[in-house]
């Protein structure tokens, strides 16, 4: 297990004249078996979900998301395919669904790069299309 530095850009919104932007960098730890990736980190109030843990599993042909703490979900993207999950927040649960566009990543035993492009519903309502692009890098000497 690595402490590392996480930079995250995501851009949210179904057309360009309402698009948000949020970028943010947090610290965290990050561990690699075979082909398998993992990285997870608090987050914070930049991105509206203080308090949870946030935990990313890369595999070859998917990724997961995992959040625990002031909400909790599992998010599976699979390019091409649609995953249906409940979404638990200190408001209320709803069912939310993410339609995977496209899936690129590149890990090694120092980190990498994740960019996951998809479109969510929330009760098979279309809300926004979101492109997030992550990097996980080691932390440089304390």
């Amino acid at each position: 297990m690595k402490d590392v530095v996480i930079s995250m850009h995501s851009i949210h919104g179904l057309d360009e004249d309402e698009q948000q932007i949020l970028d943010f960098t947090t610290d965290g730890i990050y561990f690699r078996d075979g082909d398998t990736a993992c990285f997870s980190y608090i987050e914070s109030d930049v991105t509206g979900l203080e308090g949870t843990r946030t935990s990313v599993i890369i595999m070859p042909d998917h990724v997961v998301v995992d959040r625990d703490g002031s909400v909790t979900s599992r998010m599976v993207f699979r390019e091409g395919e649609k995953n249906t999950f409940p979404y638990d927040t200190p408001f209320g649960m709803a069912m939310l669904g993410v339609k995977t566009r496209r899936i690129n990543q590149s890990f090694n035993d120092r980190g990498g790069k994740l960019e996951v492009d998809y479109i969510v519903d929330m009760e098979h309502v279309l809300v926004e299309r979101n492109k997030i692009e992550l990097s996980v890098r080691e932390q440089r000497g304390m």
